[in-house]
């Protein structure tokens, strides 16, 4: 008996040392890799490439209350409609000048070419939804937000000179019977920026509520609309 209480006595020490020879293994391994290491393919900066923007509303999009991105198809349409493989960066409200085109109606709906051009000295580049408002000559706004018609975002390039327009739909109210309001001015916002540009809005009355009252915009592409 005495025996065998002693070789469990030796089993129970063979164990600690056993623990106690893995616990400072773990603590050598775990000091080895303390000091910092640099890890090849480091992230960069973000920057603003066209194809940096998310689906929908993307990072910029989140960042900007009126304009839009969305994902699409790789490839980059040029103000001409021929696709590039690059497409510098985006276009800024600083470099745009704003203008709506002439309405072309058909089926009861009103349909204006929201077209931006490039004023800039260099090539930039627009993609996704804009962001518009109608407001009064006090500012105030005119209605709810437009909603986003189905569409296929391209990167459109735009060299000095060239523009881009998207269409802003609504039925006409005279069919609808939709609650009405004569703007001063339509605000627009480009893709992923914040600051609006204003431009005068001389085509009558818009939908602000009512039946039939929601006011859609499609995607950018490559042109004025005409």
């Amino acid at each position: 008996m005495a025996y065998s209480s002693r070789s469990s006595q030796r089993g129970v020490l063979l164990a600690g040392a056993v623990a106690a020879l893995g616990l400072l293994t773990a603590c050598g391994s775990h000091d080895i890799h303390s000091t910092p290491q640099t890890v090849p393919g480091t992230a960069g900066p973000a920057t603003e490439t066209a194809g940096d923007s998310p689906s929908s509303g993307t990072s910029a999009t989140a960042s900007a209350p009126h304009g839009g991105t969305s994902s699409a198809a790789p490839g980059t349409a040029t103000s001409s409609g021929t696709k590039t493989e690059s497409a510098g960066t985006r276009c800024h409200t600083s470099e745009l000048r704003a203008s709506v085109g002439r309405n072309d109606p058909g089926a009861g709906q009103e349909n204006f070419p929201v077209v931006l051009t490039n004023k800039s000295a260099r090539t930039c580049t627009l993609r996704g939804y804009p962001g518009a408002a109608f407001v009064n000559a006090s500012g105030a706004q005119l209605g709810p937000d437009p909603k986003r018609s189905e569409g296929s975002p391209v990167t459109v390039t735009l060299r000095p000179g060239a523009s881009a327009w998207a269409g802003l739909t609504f039925s006409n109210p005279e069919i609808s019977g939709a609650n009405t309001a004569t703007p001063a001015a339509l605000v627009v916002t480009p893709p992923d920026e914040r600051d609006p540009l204003k431009v005068a809005w001389t085509a009558g009355a818009v939908p602000v509520s009512g039946n039939s009252s929601s006011v859609f915009l499609t995607v950018f592409n490559s042109g004025t609309g005409a």
